[in-house]
């Protein structure tokens, strides 16, 4: 039998694509899951309406954010925006520093977040990531990103539908390197037990309260025997907890070469930080691309929905050319969270209506559609439904 807080990780955690299939909603799913414990928090509201704190991002952030407010706003959703313009494009200055401390502290107060991509540069001098520093700081540790072909738009795989997972607040993410001597960088990868049975029980429980069958630790602990090794190890004991759920581990590299060779073999992934960044973007393109992968992050007191591959655009960013799929369905995953079925699955079937009819894709999707375009034909077929 599922834990409270197990059953309510099933309204968060199902497809959008499931949603639009009208697939059974799991029993006791609703609102306010918090953790793979039974630990809850619940979401600011005032009066009818919820509070969410909104962060469009850089590149194409504040287009596909429009989409979504457009969108939300037309279906009479229930949700006030407390947007925070914060940017990791120019994150030297101190307004910029201060941006970033409110949308932590918009985040802490209201419990749910809409976010696009922040712009990390890489130059050495550049700093600390901000979407990584609000993961840390935040401590909203699983990351979900949910890799599924969308029904009438066809990519070289089909039936390909799978989790990844991935542990958010530590790894290769930890920050912690330092120059020894000129020309010797030393950079510490940090994994700790706690922290991987944290998220290995997350998995378990997201596969449990999905309905999925399998679960693969991906690492490379053939070579880092002790850190990728303590992961792989806590999996495996953790995963005696779970003895109805089929158990696999793969080395990264097989894992990469698995994943475009035959996607279909894997159901629920989980691993560490850097290895969910990579299978996250080879995955996306394995289904169509950064536009149209939605995802979420878990914390035990936040949850901030944002597309689950992390590409800000700089390089379309004003020309009218997003795709605002990939924030509209992680919209409508917050939606769920919140227990507005009714507004999620409306939202997300148009999108998916949309593309598989195919007369209005935008250029990532082999048409010509503009943001604007696209959302207009979402907006109408929303007046079908």
């Amino acid at each position: 039998m599922l834990s409270r807080g197990t059953a309510r990780t099933a309204q968060l955690l199902r497809s959008s694509a499931a949603a639009a299939a009208q697939q059974p909603i799991l029993p006791g799913a609703r609102a306010s899951y918090a953790t793979v414990e039974s630990d809850l928090f619940k979401p600011t509201k005032f009066g009818s309406k919820y509070t969410v704190t909104l962060i469009p991002g850089d590149g194409i952030g504040a287009e596909v954010a429009e989409s979504v407010k457009t969108v939300f706003k037309a279906d009479n959703v229930p949700i006030e925006w407390e947007q925070v313009d914060v940017s990791g494009v120019d994150a030297s200055s101190e307004r910029t520093e201060q941006l970033f401390r409110e949308s932590v502290a918009s985040l802490r107060r209201n419990k749910l977040g809409l976010k696009g991509i922040l712009h990390t540069p890489i130059s050495r001098s550049g700093h600390q990531s901000f979407n990584v520093a609000m993961r840390q700081e935040l401590d909203i540790y699983a990351s979900i990103s949910l890799i599924k072909n969308i029904p009438g738009y066809q990519t070289r795989h089909s039936g390909v539908d799978l989790a990844i997972i991935r542990e958010n607040t530590e790894g290769e993410y930890s920050g912690l390197e330092h120059q020894s001597v000129p020309g010797v960088v030393e950079s510490l990868k940090i994994i700790t037990r706690a922290k991987s049975e944290r998220i290995a029980k997350f998995a378990f429980n997201f596969a449990l309260a999905n309905q999925r069958k399998k679960i693969t630790c991906i690492h490379k602990a053939n070579i880092m025997k002790l850190a990728d090794g303590l992961f792989r190890t806590t999996f495996h004991q953790t995963a005696k907890e779970y003895p109805t759920l089929e158990v696999s581990d793969m080395i990264v590299d097989n894992a990469a070469m698995q994943a475009v060779a035959k996607p279909q073999q894997f159901d629920v992934m989980v691993m560490p930080n850097l290895y969910g960044g990579i299978l996250s973007n080879i995955g996306a393109a394995l289904v169509g691309g950064a536009g149209i992968v939605p995802g979420c992050n878990m914390g035990r007191d936040v949850a901030v929905f944002e597309p689950g591959c992390r590409h800000v655009g700089l390089d379309i960013q004003g020309k009218d050319q997003a795709n605002p799929t990939a924030l509209l369905l992680s919209g409508s995953m917050l939606l769920r969270h919140l227990g507005l079925d009714e507004h999620a699955n409306r939202i997300s079937q148009a999108v998916y209506g949309v593309i598989a009819d195919g007369k209005t894709r935008t250029r990532d999707m082999g048409g010509d559609a503009t943001t604007h375009q696209f959302t207009r034909a979402i907006l109408d077929r929303m007046e079908t439904l």
